[in-house]
């Protein structure tokens, strides 16, 4: 069945409408035109309109891509995780879609970054302003690709995302179920945010630009509690039955120890469901106990 259009509601591209694109594809279809690109259409949810496109084949994308856009969202995961394949995702895909956009007036882009951006291993409080020098080669071209957004010659913002975790992206908790995990203690801090929330504050600043209001250059996404990997640890393991650690299991983070300020998004006006990982990882464990 064709997917019927309102040629007075705001246009919206979604490039990249996977897991993350796809959930805030089908929030913003509710009111809004939505558009989702991607290389395989048939993957695009429900009640938005596939666009079928590789966004490194410039060719191809100009001759697809939706005209009168009002909002385009940015939302790439690599298909390699090695420098080129996120140079591929983050940069050229990027400054292809650009091209393509040509002097379409495009109220917003919003470029879907990652804190990995962020260096900092000291517990230190980042926060937008905080200085940006990722020591590895997906940080560094993850941020050229945020410079290649807001140089775009549209008015852009960049979100810079924590851990996504949820129903769909279980793999801490199932790594802690399994014994995978024995942080030492104290271990270094870790940020987190639930794909629900991740998916609701692009949903808001996305209505927040097309309804005109002001939007920062950079938010920081991430729950308002930070916490130490091996607290997390220890309170999954309070709350249902794990595996002793096994020999071998991992003992540190992976990106440093910092802790992420919300403060910027919660100025926005955003509101989380799930505020910290109690909140999150509990409503999980809940369906995980129903289901044993």
């Amino acid at each position: 069945m064709a997917i019927t259009e309102d040629e007075t509601a705001p246009r919206i591209l979604i490039a990249g409408c996977g897991k993350l694109g796809g959930t805030i594809a089908s929030h913003l279809a509710k009111e809004h035109t939505i558009y989702g690109l991607r290389r395989n259409p048939d993957r695009v949810p429900t009640g938005v309109h596939p666009v079928a496109a590789d966004l490194l084949n410039p060719d191809q994308l100009r001759a697809v891509l939706p005209k009168e856009l009002d909002l385009v969202i940015y939302c790439l995961t690599p298909v390699q995780y090695d420098e080129s394949g996120y140079r591929d995702a983050f940069v050229t895909g990027l400054e292809n879609l650009i091209n393509a956009i040509g002097d379409q007036p495009v109220k917003r882009l919003i470029f879907i970054s990652s804190s990995s951006v962020y260096s900092q291993d000291d517990d230190s409080w980042v926060d937008e302003s905080s200085p940006t020098e990722p020591a590895r080669a997906s940080g560094q071209q993850i941020l050229q690709g945020e410079q290649t957004a807001l140089n775009s010659g549209f008015p852009a913002t960049v979100v810079r995302f924590s851990g996504i975790y949820g129903p769909s992206r279980k793999r801490f908790l199932q790594a802690v179920m399994e014994g995978e995990m024995d942080p030492a203690s104290p271990a270094p801090f870790s940020n987190r945010i639930h794909e629900a929330d991740a998916a609701a504050a692009v949903c808001h600043l996305a209505e927040h630009a097309l309804n005109g209001q002001a939007l920062e250059p950079c938010y920081l996404a991430s729950d308002s509690e930070p916490a130490r990997l091996d607290e997390v640890v220890e309170w999954v393991r309070s709350q249902l039955p794990c595996k002793a650690p096994a020999a071998g299991a991992r003992k540190g983070g992976r990106a440093g120890s910092k802790r992420c300020s919300n403060q910027k998004l919660l100025q926005s006006g955003f509101e989380f469901r799930y505020p910290n990982y109690r909140a999150g990882y509990g409503e999980m464990i809940d369906e995980q106990m129903k289901q044993q």
